[in-house]
Formats: C-alpha cells, structure tokens, sequence
C-alpha cells in the first residue's frame, strides 16, 4: 500500500459548504444552517474555518450484514478525515441486502442511487465517501457519485473469511447452489444443507466467493475509484481498518484538488474494468452495472463492448465459482492489482489514466506481479482462454450474455461437443412464468424434462418482476439431479445470482414483460443456441408467432408498493443497465448550488 500515504495538497479554494456557513451576502441563512449543528457540540469555527466537510455515506446497518463492518470502519475514515484536515459528516443510504430482500433487492439500486442525488446535491458536502460491499451497494453509489460529480472515493467493505466444512472450501452463494442440487437429489437433509449454509458464511463482510458483490468491488478499484489493493481485503483483517483510514486521508486532498468523478470515470476506464471482468471471472450483474454506471456519467458505453474488448481475455484468478479458492487467497495473491499487472503487460490495459490516488493506473501497478501462481495465473497459461461473456441475439431477444467461465466440462461435452456442431445445440423449451410456476411445476412429470429441455424463465426483468430478480439459474428436476445431471440449459430475462456456476443465457432484453420474443414462446418450442455465431432463436415461423401475437401476453405481477409503480414507470432493460431513463438527464447537479430554503 505504497500508495496510500500521499499528503493532501492544500491549494486554497472555496468549497461549496462555504456557501452555507460562510456567506456573508446571506448571514440570515448562515445562522440558520448554523444553528442546529451546533446542538450536538460541533463549533460554528469548524464549520466556518474553510476546511473540507466530507460525507460519509453509511450503508452498514442491522439489517445490512454484509455491509455491517461499515458501522466500525466509519470510526477510522474519520480519524483519517480529521487528521487531513477535513470535517466528517456521516449520514445513512439506503439500505441494500441481496440475499433477504423481497421481492428483489434489484429495486433498491435506484433507489438508493436517486437518495443518495438528493444528499450530496442539497447538504453542504463537499466530497464523500462511498462505502461499498454488498452487490448494488457499489453501483448504486457511484452512480450517484458520477451524477452529483463531487470528490468521491470508494472504501469496500471487504469479504468474509473463507468458509470452512468437513476440510473444505465452502464459498459463499456457490455452497448453496450446490447444497440445495445435493438436497433434492437425496444426498443431505435439512439439517446439512443449513449447516452448509452457515459454514460458508464465518465472519463479517460480503461474499467471499466472486460473485457480485467481489466482482463490484473489484471493478470500482479497476476503474480507479478506489485506493490499490482495497477491494480484496477481506472485513476482519487489520488491513481493512487501515487503508478506511487511508481512504479519509486521501478524500481530503481530492476535495482540495477538486478531483472528481467525471476525470477518472472515462470511457478508457470502463473498458478496462469490463476486461478485468472476464479475467477474474466476474458476476454477470456486471453488465447492467457497469452500463448505468457509465450511462450516469454520460460515457459511451455499448452492450457491443462486452464482445469486442472483453470476449477474448482469459481467466486469470482461480476463484470460485469459476475457480477453486476464495477471497483470502486472492487478497494475499495480490487482489486486483496483481490481475491488472498481468492485464498491462500483456498490453490490454488503457493503464495511464487518472485514478484517485493520484497517480496513473500504470503507477499503481508498477511491482503488483503476485507471486501465487496457482490462484492468480499468468497470462500466457490461464485457467481458461476467452472468459468473456459472450453476448447472443435472435428472435426471442436483441440482446442477452451467457458467462462462459462457468461452462463446466460436463456440460460442454453434454451440448457443445457434437462432432462438426461444435458450441452448437437445440432444446425443447420448457416454460416457466416466474419463480413460483418454476418451483411448482419443475418435478412435474407431465412436463417429460430430460436432458434435451432448456428451462425458461420469463416474467423476470426490470418491469416484469419488478426489478429484475436472480432465478434464472433454475436446476434440474429432482430426477435428473439423482441421476448425476447438475446442470441445463436455462434462459430467461431476469438475471442470476453472480455466485452461480450455472452457463445460463441471462439478461434477456427486451424482457416478455414489454414485449419481447420470450413472450411468444411455448413449452415444447425448440430453441437453437449457436455460440459460435452468438444466435438463440425459437425455432417457430413467423406465421405461429404472428397468431401467438394476438394472445394474451404472459401474466405480469401487480405493484405492491408505491416505488415499485414508478419503478417500472421510469425503468430501461437490462441491456442498458436498467436505469431511471428521466435520470439520464441529470449531470455534475453538485456543481450549481441549489437554492436556499428561506
């Protein structure tokens, strides 16, 4: 960490919090913007004194877990803050919890992201901290950040400690994959499968597997939002506690040289963060994450990109659910910084650009190599070549992306081996309308599922579910799994969980729910996947789907919340981050100051 210690810069200039406490064209409003601070002991000379207030956006809580370490790292982003000069102001974001929020915690990205707008634009910050760690925490905050476009640095959370049962690994998400594939096929009871559940989650901090939440983490620091090595560094270790206070140090001399956002947030930026993606074998959700991200910045981002910069690089990091290990090796590996060397030598990196700490990327990961050649591997001998996500088109949607790291070598040689019809495969399509029909039906014999079925799932995207939710990565029948068949083909226009080692066909855009080609689908349908080409049609002519048009289109849940209505009201596809389109609009708003209030 190196790095870190960089004194901040004092170069004088006037912070927009000034024009609350310091505006003597407007003492009338100074005194009232004042006056209620001072209740809790603050002095109107720290106020008034011209140094940095910097937020501190909390989104530890109780009911928050994975991000709960924010509640004790806060303390030392303070001291960092202090000890540079800056005045810290902790408030609380909306709270964000993958795992237990229902309908989908998809739902509270943008809200969250349009809560926290509202904070940095109408208080008198001057630069924040953006703590991070479960999955839509990170998207959510940078979003804004680059919306409101003040000084902003991320401090992760950090994963658990690696889970441990019977002298394994068990990692977080993947063992609950896995358990409940080894609970219908009859190989553990109830009992088990909770104890599994429970070993693979030992300490405090977001998953430890790279499932979204990693790989978020993991793509703000490639992107520079971040100081070097920080992602990695798992909760509980006495690394995590320094480098918050390093992180309060340094986001004072950002406000001071007024660095922001939109100067490290560069096209340059996101193409590198969408090849470290493949090269870390990241979450699937990266995709609608990073397009939002971008698309708040106002950076051109196309779903074509996936394909073009980042298909072809190979899996470097050997951790689950692509690889083997978890995230207390790949800290000690080298974390992202020893990914990224590899990426920069091999020359695929746009390693001059900004970065938060100050100096280039290329700076930052000048001595990175790591020196765990079995977790992180070196370029030229990968885990696996072209760990992309492949994007696919064809008449059931315009756009979807199947993550091929996971493509386990069973499943390849189930679907993708025929001899002359290499990456190609028909299914008979089996059809579900949302989770519940799934849960309902997938044992039903009528149904004659066999390893030939693909299982579908519709009714699941931004406007269908609402918010998009992880049940794509359906299994097998209770018969196929008895009978050794982990894995089908699924597809569906929701997403699935970034833990998952299912090669689903996620992301589907545009979803049933508007319209799109899964709407005409039938059980018993033949679908065509043709990886070699990036193709998945229905096998149906457009007569049938003609007449399939004038029917009732697949059922859509009602809203059952106020947000849920506008939610939809003002939502994108998946394709392009499922953004609020009105949001679009909006940039650098932190940089008019807004009207006074008397």
């Amino acid at each position: 960490m190196s790095d870190l210690n960089i004194p901040p810069t004092t170069a004088p200039r006037r912070f927009r919090s000034q024009d609350w406490f310091d505006n003597p064209d407007h003492i009338d409003m100074t005194a009232l913007y004042l006056e209620r601070f001072m209740n809790y002991g603050i002095t109107a000379e720290e106020l008034r004194s011209g140094r940095p207030i910097i937020g501190i956006a909390q989104s530890g809580s109780d009911i928050s877990p994975c991000n709960r370490i924010h509640l004790d790292l806060a303390k030392r982003v303070r001291d960092g803050i202090r000890d540079a000069g800056g005045i810290p102001m902790e408030f609380p974001l909306h709270p964000i919890f993958e795992n237990c929020r229902r309908p989908t915690a998809a739902l509270d990205r943008n809200l969250a992201y349009l809560g926290l707008v509202e904070i940095l634009h109408g208080y008198p910050i001057d630069a924040v901290v953006l703590t991070t760690g479960c999955d839509k925490t990170t998207p959510a905050q940078l979003m804004a950040a680059a919306t409101v476009d003040i000084p902003a640095i991320v401090l992760s959370g950090g994963p658990m400690l690696d889970g441990w049962m019977d002298g394994e690994l068990v990692g977080s998400g993947a063992a609950i994959w896995k358990g409940r594939r080894q609970l219908s096929a009859g190989l553990i009871d109830n009992d088990k499968f909770l104890q599994i559940a429970a070993a693979s989650a030992p300490s405090a901090g977001h998953c430890n597997t790279m499932g979204t939440a990693s790989t978020m983490n993991a793509l703000a620091e490639a992107l520079g939002m971040s100081l070097t090595g920080c992602s990695a560094i798992p909760a509980p270790y006495r690394e995590r506690g320094q480098i918050a206070y390093e992180t309060g140090r340094r986001i004072v001399a950002l406000a001071h040289d007024d660095v922001r956002p939109s100067a490290i947030l560069t096209r340059e930026a996101f193409l590198d963060a969408i090849i470290v993606n493949a090269a870390i074998g990241g979450s699937t959700n990266a995709q609608p994450h990073l397009m939002a991200m971008a698309r708040h910045a106002g950076v051109e981002l196309h779903s074509s990109d996936w394909m073009a910069h980042g298909y072809d690089v190979p899996l470097l990091l050997n951790m689950q659910p692509a690889g083997k290990y978890l995230g207390e090796r790949f800290h000690r590996a080298g974390g992202v910084p020893a990914i990224m060397w590899e990426l920069q030598q091999a020359g695929l990196l746009h390693a001059d650009r900004l970065t938060v700490t100050g100096k280039t990327m290329a700076e930052n990961l000048a001595g990175q190599e790591s020196g765990d050649r079995e977790m992180i591997r070196p370029f030229a001998e990968p885990l696996k070549e072209k760990a992309g996500f492949l994007a696919l088109k064809g008449n059931l949607f315009d756009f979807a992306i199947m993550k091929t790291s996971v493509i386990s070598p069973a499943f390849r040689e189930r679907y993708l081996s025929r001899p002359g019809c290499e990456g190609i495969f028909e299914a008979r399509a089996i059809v579900f309308d949302g989770s519940a029909d799934y849960h309902a039906r997938i044992n039903d014999p009528a149904l004659a599922i066999d390893d030939s079925c693909m299982l579908v799932m519709r009714g699941a995207g931004p406007v269908g579910w609402p918010g998009s939710a992880e049940v794509v990565n359906m299994q097998p029948p209770d018969a196929l799994l008895k009978a050794g068949i982990l894995n089908l083909p699924t597809l569906g226009d929701g997403r699935q969980s970034g833990t998952s080692d299912s090669p689903s066909i996620l992301n589907a855009s545009p979803e049933s729910a508007v319209g799109g080609g899964l709407a005409l689908l039938r059980t018993g349908d033949l679908i065509r996947v043709n990886l070699q080409e990036g193709r998945c049609d229905m096998l149906v002519d457009e007569a049938e789907l003609a007449r399939r048009a004038q029917e009732l289109p697949p059922p859509v849940n009602e809203s059952s919340t106020p947000w849920q209505e506008i939610y939809r009201a003002s939502v994108g596809q998946l394709e392009t981050g499922a953004c609020m389109e009105l949001a679009l609009k909006y940039r650098a708003v932190g940089q008019t100051l807004p009207r006074h209030n008397h």
